[in-house]
């Protein structure tokens, strides 16, 4: 029986995300400690363990078939490399940053200047986009000290928190993009397990839309329903159940969780009661 082979950073935060999103898929993983290969135990899949910088190289050989990975590493390395759903998770930017005591303010003020960065391809795009011409130091580790060993004007990096900007003493300038975790896959992906794909991503999709979303249950008296189920328009339309308590009905949906408190303050003003809010675990449209 053919098995799907999946790609997943060694170590680190996106490592464990990486797990904790095929167990929320149902995927159960036998991995043990410094294992670079494990099997599920319920569905066709292998997991391999990987160099995050190394795993582009390997989906395009068709050595691994699909990668949870970084968006900022597949625009840095993933030529003709698919993104095939954005995840949510491990969210960062791709930024430039100066030192403090730097009068740049912009990528512009950085024109004859040295940039030390881990993503030349993705800083060369956009210094040509920007027209600026800047030399680039390329570094496969700890870009922030650059700045401070005179090794570099600026860097490029990537930034989530910006705590090990501040520690280093480093401002950022300009954000390049915004990058979160994502599926992808290999070209040289084969029709057998492109069909195993397909169920990962429909299961994939009912977790992600789960946790965009928040179910809503709520009592109103019945002269304020109309108003509230034009606030509620669920998935296609708000579920309305008549109570034992003569005149009120209970009304449910679907709420998106961006849009959650704004919808709530206005669920109260149309005479809502008694709301009640529960996470959704999965949503099959």
């Amino acid at each position: 029986m053919s098995k799907l082979r999946l790609a997943v950073q060694k170590s680190g935060r996106l490592n464990e995300d990486s797990l904790q999103l095929l167990k929320a898929i149902g995927i159960s993983i036998d991995n043990g400690k410094d294992q670079l290969k494990a099997s599920a135990r319920n569905f066709p899949l292998e997991v391999f363990f990987l160099r995050n910088g190394d795993i582009p190289q390997y989906l395009r050989d068709g050595v691994v078939d699909i990668a949870i990975i970084g968006e900022n590493l597949i625009i840095e390395k993933g030529n003709n490399i698919e993104v095939v759903e954005k995840l949510g998770f491990s969210k960062c930017r791709v930024s430039i940053a100066v030192p403090k005591t730097s009068n740049a303010k912009c990528l512009a003020d950085l024109a004859g200047k040295k940039i030390a960065t881990s993503y030349p391809k993705t800083v060369e795009k956009f210094l040509e986009k920007a027209g600026v011409d800047a030399n680039l130091h390329i570094i496969n580790g700890s870009v922030e000290i650059a700045p401070n060993i005179g090794l570099a004007d600026a860097i490029c990096d990537i930034v989530s928190s910006g705590s090990t900007l501040f520690k280093n003493n480093l401002k950022e300038i300009e954000v390049l993009l915004k990058s979160e975790a994502v599926l992808v896959k290999s070209p040289q992906i084969s029709e057998a397990n492109q069909a195993i794909l397909d169920k990962i991503q429909f299961r994939l999709q009912s977790v992600l839309a789960g946790r965009m979303n928040k179910y809503v249950l709520l009592n109103a008296p019945n002269n304020k329903v109309d108003d509230i189920i034009r606030i509620l328009p669920g998935i296609k339309s708000p579920t309305i159940l008549p109570l034992a308590q003569e005149g009120w009905s209970s009304v449910h949906s679907v709420i998106n969780k961006n849009d959650f408190w704004d919808v709530i303050d206005e669920l109260r003003a149309a005479g809502a009661e008694g709301i009640l809010v529960c996470p959704i675990e999965n949503m099959i449209q």
